[in-house]
């Protein structure tokens, strides 16, 4: 069995670097047009899905034909006070100060932990994939995609090393032991540019 973890495209909050959690954002026409671009020939029966709009809206671009599985636990991560700000703007906040110096482990004020929200992630991810009719793939947030592989997949890495652009992300084979998915051989993948070039995961 293998899997794959697509991050959604573009929103005007990712392009001016803005924290983006629960905000229920669509795909800016920049974030349209390069999963159009990356739209694939071939057909999937389903994908799991975030329920936010802007994973269903690259989902039914890049697969549209295919039955979307919505996972409510999916969702990224609520950044609480911090949300819809960029770093700039709360440079000055002493919240957003202690956060960042806490190597923003702890609770985002009116928020969740990175701690809490890896696992909510993870035990809806593995909750799904015991459900996935062979091979799985999942159009979701740069954050979850980070919190499976921080938490499943082998070799172990840190989470932040596990960061990935828009439409970009992993695949992986699964394994399973005690009821528990394990990824091995990991490889990231990034989409092609109109240039014909593949756009960096760094």
């Amino acid at each position: 069995m293998q899997v794959t973890l697509i991050r959604h495209g573009k929103t005007a909050g990712n392009l001016l670097g803005r924290y983006v959690g629960r905000s229920d954002v669509p795909l800016c026409e920049e974030g349209i047009a390069d999963a159009e671009r990356c739209r694939k020939d071939f057909e999937k029966r389903a994908v799991f899905v975030s329920p936010l709009l802007r994973a269903r809206m690259t989902a039914s671009i890049l697969f549209p034909n295919a039955a979307q599985r919505v996972i409510e636990d999916l969702k990224e991560m609520d950044f609480g006070a911090f949300e819809g700000r960029t770093a700039k703007e709360m440079e000055h906040d002493p919240a957003y100060r202690k956060w960042v110096d806490d190597l923003c482990e702890g609770a985002c004020p009116g928020g969740e932990s990175q701690e809490g929200f890896r696992k909510r992630v993870v035990s809806a991810f593995t909750e799904a994939l015991k459900t996935a009719d062979g091979d799985a793939t999942f159009v979701v947030h740069g954050g979850v995609i980070m919190a499976v592989m921080a938490e499943l997949a082998e070799p172990k890495r840190a989470f932040y090393e596990y960061q990935v652009q828009n439409l970009c992300g992993y695949s992986a084979d699964v394994a399973w032991k005690n009821g528990a998915p394990t990824l091995l051989n990991a490889r990231p993948f990034a989409p092609e540019r109109p240039d014909g070039g593949t756009r960096s995961l760094s």
